[in-house]
This record gives structure tokens, sequence and C-alpha cells, in this order.
């Protein structure tokens, strides 16, 4: 059934900019709310769902090397993904406002520590990322179809047609995301299913299983940041919240089914690994989900995941796509970035601008070659963001205490706490690891202040 359009109205007390000028908030901008619940939880786990979890496992296994160590790293990190997808419902049930994460820290903050948000995610976080697993598809189709093609070019047309699909509306790019995520699960099952098939190979024992001691707790604590990373991006179907049917039900049902679905997926495939290959071969696998394929099928299982793996990427750039323009969007409405950026498509309703703006950074950062640069930045400039937001559930609670919302105060005070503490440590430790890389990632994000004065000095003298 087709869902219907409605207008995208701020709640009661919503924070408005000194910056934006009278009219631009009497007339704000109208996003069409045509996602459900099922469209909801299709970009939660395409949100989370790229390449990781088919290469991520080895990483894992080489720093830890127990099949107990492995799956609970992996178990302990999807619980930290489970408690930061209660605290995302809850500040969703508070604030379904467009823009998600931008929007609850410049609620619960200021609207400058919003604006350098939304900024290090256009320069850093979305588009290089995007960049990235952009010329990661294009290297899996190259290998499949062997054309003969740069990669970057590849990607370049990938990002572009993706761009092109989500300008022509919102129900465009949620069909096309659900179908990719839909295939990949697939794909995910199919190799669970045969990957039992496979003889069991012998794990560690536990006479040569490491003691418990400062050296094993370093390299568990090693092993969680490819873990997270694999779990991140559930965050980011809060940026269409505008843009969902009844987002106060939805969204929070949405990010809580999403994540433990990938949660049970997670698990099964790295289970699935060390009982094909066990923890050496794992360690010794750079590409464990195609060895998992070929002990079941040979070649054709190998063909079959690859092809998986890049319908996988390409879901994923997909759901970056439809969701990180939101966000600039936001930011355009609230009179700190581009004025064009903040119109809307006539026809589809969707802000075409923010998309295209999106697709052309990212070509250029595949074009560069500068994207696993970028890509180290990453890790340390989003799990600080990640801790900032939980912590924006103390301030938005305090500012609604009357008012009730489906998930509010569900979250512990003390589960909140231990996700701050949990993401700031791995930011603390990607920086510690890659000091130089990282660094870089927090000037950007410093950068971003004197930026955002330029906006707001320029928004005052219009």
């Amino acid at each position: 059934m087709r869902e219907e359009e409605t207008p995208l109205t701020p709640p009661p007390g919503a924070f408005e900019p000194e910056s934006v000028s009278h009219s631009a908030t009497a007339h704000p901008a109208q996003l069409a709310r045509k996602l459900g619940l099922f469209d909801g939880t299709m970009l939660v786990m395409g949100g989370i769902i790229g390449s990781g979890i088919f290469m991520n496992p080895h990483v894992v296994a080489e720093v830890v090397h127990t099949p107990e160590l492995i799956l609970g790293a992996w178990a302990v990190g999807g619980l930290i993904a489970l408690a930061g997808a209660f605290i995302y419902a809850e500040l969703a049930a508070l604030r379904p406002q467009v823009g998600g994460q931008y929007a609850y820290i410049r609620e619960a903050f200021h609207p400058m520590t919003a604006f350098i948000y939304g900024w290090t995610l256009l320069l850093v976080v979305q588009s290089g990322g995007m960049a990235a697993v952009a010329v990661t598809f294009a290297r899996y189709f190259l290998d499949l179809t062997h054309v003969g093609m740069p990669d970057w070019i590849i990607a370049a047309i990938a990002l572009a047609a993706l761009t092109i699909v989500n300008c022509l509306g919102v129900r465009a790019g949620s069909t096309l995301q659900s179908v990719l995520m839909v295939l990949k699960i697939l794909a995910i099952v199919a190799l669970i299913g045969f990957g039992l098939t496979v003889n069991s190979q012998p794990g560690t024992s536990i006479e040569n299983a490491p003691r418990f001691d400062l050296g094993l707790l370093t390299a568990f604590g090693a092993a969680m940041v490819p873990v997270l990373f694999s779990f991140g991006g559930w965050q980011t179907a809060s940026f269409v919240a505008g843009e969902m049917h009844e987002p106060r039900k939805n969204l929070p049902r949405a990010l809580l089914i999403g994540v433990v679905g990938v949660i049970i997926l997670y698990l099964a495939v790295n289970f699935v690994c060390i009982h094909a290959l066990g923890t050496e071969g794992l360690a010794a696998s750079k590409t464990p989900a195609s060895e998992v394929m070929w002990l079941a099928l040979g070649d054709p299982g190998r063909r079959f995941i690859a092809i998986g793996i890049a319908i996988s990427t390409l879901g994923f750039l997909s759901q970056g796509m439809l969701t990180a323009p939101r966000v600039y969007f936001a930011m355009a409405n609230d009179g700190v970035f581009f004025k064009k950026v903040a119109t809307l498509h006539p026809r589809s309703h969707v802000p075409a601008v923010a998309i295209a703006l999106q697709g052309a950074l990212a070509i250029i950062i595949a074009m560069s070659g500068k994207y696993d640069q970028i890509l180290n930045y990453v890790v340390s400039v989003d799990s600080i963001f990640f801790g900032l937001t939980a912590a924006c559930l103390f301030a938005l609670r305090k500012s609604n205490a009357n008012e009730s919302a489906g998930f509010a105060r569900r979250v512990n005070p003390i589960v909140i706490v231990l996700f701050i503490v949990a993401e700031w440590l791995v930011a603390a430790s990607a920086i510690y690891k890659d000091p130089r890389n990282s660094l870089i990632g927090v000037a950007i994000l410093v950068a971003g202040i004197p930026v955002y004065y330029f906006w707001k000095a320029r928004g005052k003298r219009e």
C-alpha cells in the first residue's frame, strides 16, 4: 500500500538557531513520509553490513587465538551495539527529527557542536568511507567481469548511479536499498548454511589458550576495534526520521530489530569460519568467507560469495547515499550551510542538492585514491561522536521530564555511561595506535569551529 505523504513538522520547543531568518523557520522545507518499519529495519541492517564481516573475522583471529575469545569479542561488540541501539531508540522517541544524530547533538548541547558533527560526517566519516567501499565494490566487480577499466572509474559510475536513483525520491532509494539488503542477507545465510557442511577443523586447545593477564586484555581491546567498526553504521537510520511514518514508534523498533538481526548473523558467520577453517586457518586467511565457500562448493562457491560481497558493498553505498544527505539538509535549514542544500526537488520531495553533494565528494575522494588515509580517521572521529550522542540522553531527558516518549527511561544510566566509556576508549585506542592519521581527523574536526562562526556571521548579515 502506498504510504501517505505528510509534512515534516518539528516538535514543540524544537531549537531554532538565531542565524536563521523568520521566513526560513516559518516555512520549513517539507519531506514526504514514505518509509515504514520494514524500510527502517533494512536501513539499520544495511548501514551495518558492508564488506567488513566477510574479512574482519580474519583480523580478529590474528589478535586473539581461541574460539572462545574470537566469539567473545564479537559477542561483546554486539552487546555494545545493542546498548547503542537502545540509546538511539530512546533518542529517536524523544526527538524524531530529520538529521537524527545531528538534531540530538544540536538540541542537547550547542548548534556549533552539531555543525562540527555534520562537518566531519561530510569531509571524513561518510564520504571517505563511501569512497573506500565503492572501490572495494569495483575490485570485486572487475574480478567477476574482467572488464578492462580502472577500479576508480567503476567506483565513480556506481556512486553516480546511486546518486541519481536517490534523487528520484526516497521511495526509489529505499526500495533499491531494501532489495540489496535482502540479497546480502541471503548471501550471508548461504555462507552459514554451506559452511556448516564443511568438515570441522580443530580449534586451539585449552592447554595452549593464553592466560588472563594484562597482555591478553590489551589484545582483546585491540580485537574490539575491527569488531566495533564492523558493527558501526546503525545510527545512520536516524537521519531519515523526517521521512518515516510514525518515527517515534517505527524508528526505535527498526533500530532494535535491525541490530539484533545483525548480531545473530555476525556470530553465526564467525562460528562457521572457526568451524570450517579452525582458528589458525582463520587467522591465516585474509578472505575467510571466500575460503569457506571454496571448501564447500569449490570455485563456484568462491564466485558466489564474491557476487554476494559485491552486492553487500553496493547495498552499503546505497544506504549511505540515502541517509547522510539528510544531515546536510538539516544543517542548511539551520542556516549554517549553503542555502541551496536545504531545497527539495519539486517532484521527488528529496534534498537532491544534498544528495548530489554527497555523491560528488565521494566520487572525488575515490578518484584521488586518498580514501585509505581518510579511513584511518574514521574510527577515532566516529567514536568521539558516538559517545557524545549517548550523553545527549541526559540533557534531553531533563528537558522532556514531563513528556511521554515510547522508549524514554528504559535505558539505565549505567548502561549509557558504559557505552560512552567504551566508545571513547576505542577512540583513544585508535589515536594511540595511529596518532598521525587519527590526529589529522581530530584537526579536521577542530577546523569546523571557525567555519561554523563564518556561517553564523554570514547568516546574520543576510
